[in-house]
């Protein structure tokens, strides 16, 4: 008889997703949000909140109600090489390439630079990438203890550690909030819809779809439309938390223009804010806080990829999969952050859109149906909008010569400003593709 999850393990499952989910990008781009948003801070929450939350939540619905394994099974209903190429980059995303050498930088130049003399610094990042990529491939070495490390111990210490600050936050605000900057003073709600992308988490819901999958088989749940159910009641359940604590960021960010002059980014607000608070004993808080999570993250990430890979290409051994998911970050991870920051936002913006129409057709697919002529036509009218939206991310100097010339195509697309440049295109693919879906039937 197919088991069915009680409370308590339903609570666990939910805390290794939230884990999973919440790591460096979590902390400090609600942060910066709060911060430019301003006095514009609740409509641009609402928009963060859309694209940083409901698209993870519809992430992990769309594993569930279609009961795929994870991306590349979703990503099949396009085609078989579709589903090689896009889960391949996805993973690459999320994993080597940027997402986990953010976790090492952001949690080094957030926690420890305080401690670090300058004249150390790069010294002081090697060691603790290092270190850092040593930990967690030691514990991404067994899948199955993953709820246990990622849920039961390393996520309640870092809710105690960040919930500290947070409840200093709202009981004695630095201030109230000042003008907007940016796109934020005319655009707030799309802004912040277009700044979650920098999350990752709706990239993420599909790749950790395979962890809550594996998850839910070892505490005996098989039946399909059981693991389809607790699946989306584990990320409803992680998703709520991570609204609440987006929230409270945001706050922090909001209201630490009372007491401090802009930052670059996230991680500068979030230190001097803990230190306002508590003083020294404010920056040790903030170093647990950014380690625990990105720590776990870095976990899940690395399990997820060797886990992912090893199925698309058997003969690869777990082992040395998890290797190449270790060692690559630790390279890339003492490039510096604003560097990694600067490259990865224009390859997401143009990653997220496909994620996005793929996570909807899935959810939908009960309705629209699943034909390879459908999801093939969305995606393809997808597509060139949205390397058009990444090539607008890039920064202003890259916009010269052939760019700028594509550049000028994409103007004439409605919300190509604010990233957005593929959503018409999109409808148009899905209209066309129900099309040729009713009269392919015939």
């Amino acid at each position: 008889m197919d088991h069915r999850l009680t409370r308590r393990e339903l609570f666990f499952i939910g805390a290794m997703l939230f884990g999973l989910f919440f790591g460096a990008g979590n902390l400090i781009f609600p942060v910066f949000v709060g911060q430019e948003a301003g006095v514009q801070l609740w409509p641009a929450l609402i928009g963060f909140l859309v694209s940083g939350v409901g698209l993870p939540l519809l992430g992990v619905a769309a594993i569930g109600l279609t009961k795929s394994a994870g991306v590349f099974g979703l990503a099949q209903k396009v085609s078989r090489p579709y589903a090689y190429g896009f889960t391949v980059l996805l993973y690459l995303c999320i994993g080597p390439a940027f997402a986990l050498p953010r976790l090492a930088s952001i949690s080094y130049e957030v926690g420890l630079t305080p401690f670090v003399p300058r004249a150390h610094g790069t010294v002081g990042l090697l060691a603790y990438s290092i270190a850092f990529f040593a930990v967690a491939w030691w514990l991404a070495r067994k899948p199955s203890k993953i709820m246990t490390t990622v849920g039961k111990v390393l996520t309640p210490a870092f809710l105690i550690s960040l919930g500290v600050l947070l409840i200093a936050v709202v009981v004695h605000p630095l201030g109230s909030g000042q003008a907007a900057a940016g796109a934020y003073q005319t655009q707030p709600l799309l802004t912040g819809f277009t700044a979650g992308y920098s999350t990752m988490d709706a990239l993420a819901a599909l790749a950790f779809g395979i962890i809550v999958v594996d998850a839910l088989r070892e505490l005996g749940v098989t039946a399909p439309a059981a693991i389809a159910k607790d699946t989306i009641r584990a990320g409803a359940l992680s998703v709520g938390m991570m609204a609440v604590l987006y929230a409270l960021l945001a706050l922090l960010g909001r209201n630490a223009l009372g007491a401090f002059p802009r930052a670059a980014n996230g991680g500068p607000i979030l230190a001097n804010v803990a230190h306002a608070y508590f003083g020294p004993l404010g920056n040790a808080l903030l170093a647990v806080i950014v380690i625990l999570a990105c720590l776990k993250t870095a976990i899940g990430l690395i399990t997820a990829f060797g886990d992912t890979f090893k199925t698309l290409f058997p003969k690869l051994p777990y082992p040395l999969l998890i290797a190449v998911a270790t060692v690559v970050p630790l390279i890339f991870a003492n490039v510096g952050l604003d560097r990694l920051l600067a490259v990865s936002t224009p390859v997401l913006v143009a990653i997220y859109p496909l994620a996005i129409t793929l996570i909807l057709l899935g959810l939908l697919s009960p309705v629209l149906g699943e034909s390879k002529w459908l999801f093939g036509t969305v995606t393809a009218f997808t597509a060139l909008p949205a390397l058009l939206d990444g090539l607008n991310a890039l920064p202003p100097a890259a916009h010269t010569g052939w760019i700028a010339q594509l550049l000028q195509l994409g103007a004439w697309l409605p919300g190509f400003a604010y990233g957005l440049g593929w959503s018409v295109p999109a409808v148009v693919g899905l209209i066309i593709g129900l099309v040729g879906q009713h009269y392919s039937a015939k």
